[in-house]
C-alpha cells in the first residue's frame, strides 16, 4: 500500500483506528487480567539506570556528574522498523536534518553541536565517515541494537579523544547480557509497503559461552524526497537494508574472558539527482539521471580479551568499522559511481584498578584508569586527496569516586595526530549530595575535533593547515531522585575557538561560537503510569564579530521539547509522546527559516500468547506538514501520518 496525504487520509485513518481498537481491546483484557497480578509480577522500570560511555566503567546514572542518557531495549522495542537516528530524535537536547525518508542522507544535532562533533561508538569502536565526519545513523537497524548510551558535553573528550567535543553516543549491539536461550523471528507491515522480515538466536551454556545471531530485511517504497527545487522528481524514493549481527562471548576461567562482536549493514536508497549545468548562465549540460541510488555498506566489529581479578580489571581489544558508499547520479556518466569509502581500526590497552587495593585499605577510595590506543583511518575514492591516511597515538588517565555523600571525576588525555600534532584535553567534575535524594555538581571539560580527509584534502576547497576546533564546557546541575522519579536539570555554557566553515573559497579556521542553555528532564513511574518530560533552552550564536555575529547557527533551534505517559502492566504497555522542534535558519545569515513543528506518536506492544507478541508505531498523528531541510533551493519532504506493525514470535 503506498499512502500519501492527498489520496489515502481516510483509508489510514481507519488501519489506525482498527489498530488502535485492538489494542483498546487488549488493555480491556490485560487490566482485567492484573486483577489477579500481585504487586510484585507488575513490570518494574529502573530509573537509576547503569551506564559504561561516561566514565568507561559500569557507574549508575545518579553518579555520573555530565548529563547522560540511557535508551535500554525495552524503550528500542517501540522502534521496530526504524534506525538509530529515529531513536536519537527523540532523547532530550537532539534535533536533526534529512533529505527525505529513509536511508536518506541526514545530520543531527545535539546541545547545539553537529554531528561531525559528536563521537558515535558501536561496542567501544568509532563509527563514521572519516572523508565527511558524519556517522549514518539512519542506516543501522534497530532491530540489531541492545542499548544506546548518550553521554552530553565535552567530557568525553578526555575519555574518547576527538570529534567528542560535543557528546559521545554508544550504541551496544544485541547478545552483551544472554540470560537464557532463545530463539524469534519478526515479520512487520507498514505505510509505502515497509516490510521487515527478522530472525534472531542467543544460546548460553554452562561453559561459559554465549552466542547471538541477528539478521533482518528492510524494504520500503518510501515516498517522494524532494518537494521542491531543480532535482525534483515526481517518483517514489524507496529504501532496501540487509543486516546482521553476532556476538560470542568465551569465560575460559573466573577472571579471563573474550569476544568478538560485529553489526554490518547493506543497503541501497533511491535519490534524486540533480541535471549538469553551467554555474554561471544556468543553461542545462545534461540532463539528471532517472533512476540515481546509493549503495552503502557499514558496520563495526571489536575483539577483546579481558582478565578481571575483581580489584584489577585488564583489557586489550581490536575494533575495524567501515563507512563505504557508491553513489549513481553522475549526468554525464550515470554508470559510474563515486566512491567513498573510508575504514578506521583501533587498538587499545586499558587497566581499571580499584586504589583500595593499590593502598591495602578496606574503604572505598574510587577507581584508577589508565590506558593507551593506536588508531588509524584511511580513504579509498574515485576523489583524489592529498593524503589517504592518518594514525593518532594516544595516552589517557582518569580516576572517579562515588561516595554516599560526594562524586568525584576527572580525565586527561593526549593525543598525537600524524596530521596536525598533538592536542590534550582534560575534565573535572565533583558533586555533593546533602540529603540521600538530592545532589548538586559541576563539570568542567576542554574539548577539540580534528578536522575530517575533506576539509584538509578536498580538491580547490581542502586547507591541510587548519587547526582543530577546540572547545571550554561548563556545567551546572542538581538533580533529585527517588523510588518512582527522576528529575535533573543541567545548565550549560560553551565556548568552541577555530570552528572549520567556508570561507574565500576554502575551508578556514574563521569562526568562533558561544553556546548557553539548560536542559530539564523529569521521568515518573506510579504503579502501572508512566510518564516524563524534557525541555532544553539553547542559543548556539555565532561569535566571530564578523558580519554574521549573533546569528544563531545553522538548524540549531532555541526551543525543543518532549513528554510522554504511558500504561504498562505484565502483558501489555502503550505511550503517547510529543515532541515539538522550535524555528531554525538553514543558514549563517539566519534570512531561510524553518517553522517549527510539533510531532505526536503512540507506541504499544501487546504479548498476545506467552510466545506471541504484537507491536504498533504511529507516528506524526496529526498529520503535520513539516521541513526538516531546505538546502541549494531544494526543500525535501517529510511523512504525513504513518505506522508500523509486526509480530514477533519466541521460542524459549
Amino acid at each position: 500500500m503506498v499512502l500519501s496525504r492527498s489520496s489515502s487520509t481516510s483509508y489510514l485513518r481507519l488501519c489506525i483506528l482498527s489498530a488502535l481498537g485492538v489494542f483498546a481491546v487488549s488493555a480491556t483484557a490485560a487490566t482485567n487480567d492484573s486483577n489477579v497480578v500481585s504487586d510484585d509480577e507488575l513490570p518494574q522500570v529502573e530509573l537509576d539506570k547503569i551506564v559504561v560511555t561516561a566514565t568507561r566503567t559500569p557507574t549508575k546514572t545518579t553518579n555520573v556528574i555530565a548529563q547522560t542518557r540511557v535508551v535500554d531495549k525495552e524503550e528500542l522495542q517501540r522502534y521496530q522498523g526504524q534506525t538509530v537516528l529515529d531513536v536519537l530524535k527523540n532523547q532530550p537536547g537532539i534535533n536533526f536534518t534529512q533529505s527525505g525518508g529513509m536511508g536518506t542522507a541526514s545530520n543531527f544535532y545535539m546541545r547545539g553541536y553537529d554531528s561531525k562533533q559528536v563521537l558515535i561508538l558501536i561496542d567501544g569502536m568509532r563509527y563514521s565517515s572519516a572523508t565527511t565526519g558524519q556517522p549514518a545513523l539512519n542506516l543501522l537497524p534497530i532491530d540489531q541494537i541492545e542499548r544506546i548510551e548518550v553521554l552530553y558535553g565535552a567530557s568525553g573528550s578526555s575519555i574518547y579523544g576527538s570529534d567528542a567535543m560535543g557528546g559521545v553516543i554508544q550504541i551496544f549491539t544485541k547478545g552483551q547480557n544472554i540470560s537464557q536461550n532463545q530463539l524469534s523471528v519478526t515479520a512487520g507491515i507498514g505505510s509505502n509497503n515497509h516490510y521487515l522480515y527478522g530472525a534472531s538466536a542467543q544460546v548460553r551454556n554452562d561453559q561459559g559461552t554465549s552466542l547471538s545471531i541477528s539478521a533482518s530485511r528492510n524494504e520500503t517504497d518510501g515516498f517522494n524526497a524532494v518537494k521542491s527545487g531543480g532535482n525534483y522528481h515526481s517518483d517514489d524514493d524507496g529504501f532496501e537494508s540487509n543486516s546482521a549481527s553476532i556476538a560470542l562471548h568465551q569465560r575460559f576461567n573466573q577472571s579471563l574472558t573474550g569476544g568478538i562482536t560485529t553489526l554490518y549493514s547493506d543497503s541501497t536508497t533511491d535519490i534524486d539527482a540533480s541535471p549538469a549545468s553551467d554555474w554561471e548562465t544556468g543553461e542545462i549540460l545534461a540532463p539528471a539521471v532517472p533512476d540515481a541510488d546509493a549503495d552503502q555498506r557499514n558496520g563495526a566489529a571489536n575483539a577483546y580479551l579481558q582478565y578481571d581479578t575483581g580489584s584489577n580489571n585488564t583489557k586489550i581489544s581490536y575494533g575495524y568499522s567501515i563507512d563505504e558508499s557508491t553513489t549513481y547520479d553522475n549526468a554525464y556518466n550515470p554508470s559510474q559511481g563515486s566512491v567513498f569509502d573510508t575504514k578506521q581500526q583501533n587498538f587499545r590497552l586499558e587497566n581499571i584498578a580499584d586504589v583500595a587495593a593499590l593502598a591495602n585499605s578496606s574503604e572505598n577510595l574510587g577507581q584508577l584508569i589508565y590506558g593507551a590506543e593506536y588508531l588509524k583511518q584511511s580513504v579509498d575514492s574515485t576523489q583524489t586527496y592529498l593524503e589517504d591516511k592518518r594514525d593518532i597515538t594516544s595516552g589517557y588517565i582518569g580516576y572517579n569516586y562515588a561516595g554516599e555523600k560526594f562524586n568525584v571525576q576527572s580525565n586527561f588525555r593526549l593525543d598525537d595526530n600524524s596530521q596536525y600534532g598533538n592536542n590534550h584535553t582534560y575534565n573535572i567534575g565533583a558533586a555533593v549530595k546533602p540529603t540521600d535524594k538530592l545532589t548538586v555538581g559541576a563539570n568542567y571539560a576542554k574539548g577539540f575535533r580534528a578536522p575530517n580527509f575533506n576539509e584538509l584534502y578536498w580538491p580547490n576547497s581542502g586547507n591541510k593547515d587548519l587547526r582543530p576546533e577546540t572547545s571550554d564546557n561548563y556545567e551546572l546541575f542538581t538533580s533529585f531522585d527517588t523510588d518512582n522519579q527522576s528529575t535533573r536539570l543541567t545548565v550549560f555554557y560553551n565556548e568552541v575557538e577555530d570552528l572549520i566553515a567556508w570561507s574565500s573559497g576554502s575551508n578556514n579556521n574563521v569562526n568562533e561560537a558561544e553556546i548557553i542553555g539548560a536542559t530539564l528532564t523529569s521521568d515518573w513511574q506510579l504503579d502501572s503510569w508512566l510518564m516524563g518530560m524534557s525541555y532544553t533552552y539553547q542559543e548556539a550564536k555565532d561569535a566571530s564579530g564578523e558580519s554574521n555575529d549573533d546569528n544563531l547557527l545553522a538548524y540549531r533551534p532555541r526551543n525543543l521539547a518532549t513528554a510522554y505517559v504511558g500504561y504498562q502492566l505484565p502483558k501489555f504497555d502503550v505511550r503517547l509522546e510529543a515532541q515539538h522542534i522550535d524555528d531554525r535558519y538553514t543558514d549563517a545569515a539566519n534570512t531561510d527559516k524553518l517553522d517549527s513543528y510539533t510531532l505526536v506518536n503512540l507506541a504499544g506492544n501487546y504479548q498476545i500468547t506467552p510466545k506471541l507478541t504484537g507491536s504498533l508505531r504511529v507516528e506524526n498523528l496529526t498529520d503535520e506538514d513539516y521541513t526538516l531541510s531546505n538546502q541549494f533551493g531544494t526543500e525535501y519532504a517529510t511523512e504525513g501520518t504513518n505506522f508500523f506493525t509486526s509480530l514477533t514470535y519466541n521460542w524459549f
